[in-house]
């Protein structure tokens, strides 16, 4: 109800016209359809892909992902900044897509 107060007052106030429903609408972030939400969950495991994999990844090209082969294996996925693979800004476009599972 104090939204649409709200609403209604600024509309006056400056001349706008807002619909009623356009102030009653709770504020929800759009839900990401369901094949966004299952290929975003697929984590990519650094020690087991392979380069065409990798190279999916923002700032994997061939070089790099030939690096990560060769450095394999990697008990943690900060290892590929701290062996100096991949830069920290790389690193940081990427650690939410990747995994190092062991053995």
């Amino acid at each position: 109800m104090k939204r649409l107060l709200i609403a209604l007052l600024a509309a006056t106030t400056l001349g706008l016209a807002v619909p009623l429903h356009a102030a009653e609408k709770d504020a929800k972030p759009a839900a990401k359809p369901a094949a966004a939400q299952a290929e975003s969950k697929t984590l990519i495991d650094i020690n087991r892909a392979k380069a065409d994999e990798l190279m999916t990844l923002y700032g994997i090209g061939e070089a790099r992902a030939k690096a990560i082969i060769k450095g394999r294996p990697y008990a943690r996925k900060d290892e590929l900044v701290q062996r100096g693979i991949i830069p920290q800004s790389v690193y940081d476009g990427i650690k939410d897509q990747i995994i190092a599972h062991q053995k």
